[in-house]
């Protein structure tokens, strides 16, 4: 690995080689999303817990701060959105030299793996990487679903993320399942991220996915709506920060959560 793709990895992996990615993305097909109307307000005070934002580059240029912010795992594929026939009808909205110019210090490109734009996305892939590759900027696959959560099971996801790294992805972004989890991480050869997904009911519930999935080998977490859509969205990032750089377990995220939310 060339030292230029090395440095920019190390920006957004902890030291520990651990990493909470903070989304804000969800406006590229949700639109203005609950709690993410105003998205430099909502990642002001959670900024200290994240090591890197991942966000659009709309978003990007007008409501994050250019000077001593996060590092930029900046997403690059779109063109569909939630009334759209299929989420999955992705292509690559962002320039080589966009990413260039906004100094990101990753990409992300979402696969749609068993849809009927498997082989689109894939190529969306396989292209980001061709072009990244010639500038040391890493890409970071995200095993997507669309609509059909029914497929987040482990052997689909262990599908994805094994072709998502065989393409050239430097790190995969991918949902946690309740049943070998670890086999999902096992077969995959590069760094796994575990994914919020839909919002959960309860802070414990998050707490014990993100616990579990880095117990079986995922090397930190990429959770939007459970922690900015949650009513206390500082104690939340807060502890899921120590999940992952702390290895907090869950009854002492769930106590500094509680500790937090009542100061």
């Amino acid at each position: 690995m060339d030292w230029g793709m090395r440095n920019r990895l190390s920006r957004v992996f902890h030291k520990d080689g651990h990493c909470f990615f903070l989304p804000i993305d969800h406006g590229y097909f949700q639109g203005p999303t609950r709690a993410l109307e105003k998205p430099g307000q909502t990642i002001k005070p959670l900024l200290p817990y994240c090591d890197a934002l991942f966000v659009t580059r709309g978003v990007l240029r007008s409501c994050v701060e250019p000077v001593g912010g996060k590092p930029i795992i900046l997403r690059v594929s779109g063109g569909t959105s939630m009334v759209g026939k299929d989420l999955a009808n992705e292509v690559l909205t962002t320039s080589i030299e966009d990413i260039i110019r906004l100094n990101a210090s990753a990409v992300g490109v979402s696969i749609f793996i068993g849809s009927d734009y498997e082989k689109q996305t894939l190529h969306n892939l396989a292209e980001l990487v061709n072009r990244c590759e010639d500038y040391g900027i890493p890409v970071m696959a995200v095993t997507a679903v669309g609509k059909e959560m029914e497929k987040r099971e482990a052997r689909y996801l262990a599908l994805c993320c094994r072709i998502a790294a065989e393409l050239g992805a430097k790190v995969v972004k991918t949902y946690w399942c309740a049943k070998d989890f670890d086999k999902v991480v096992n077969g995959c050869p590069v760094p796994v991220v575990v994914a919020g997904g839909p919002k959960c009911e309860t802070e414990k519930e998050v707490f014990e996915f993100v616990y579990d999935g880095m117990q079986k080998g995922a090397v930190g977490i990429n959770l939007g709506r459970n922690v900015w859509q949650n009513a206390h969205p500082v104690a939340m990032a807060k502890a899921l920060h120590a999940i992952v750089h702390e290895k907090a377990a869950v009854k002492e995220a769930c106590e500094i959560f509680d500790e937090t939310k009542n100061r």
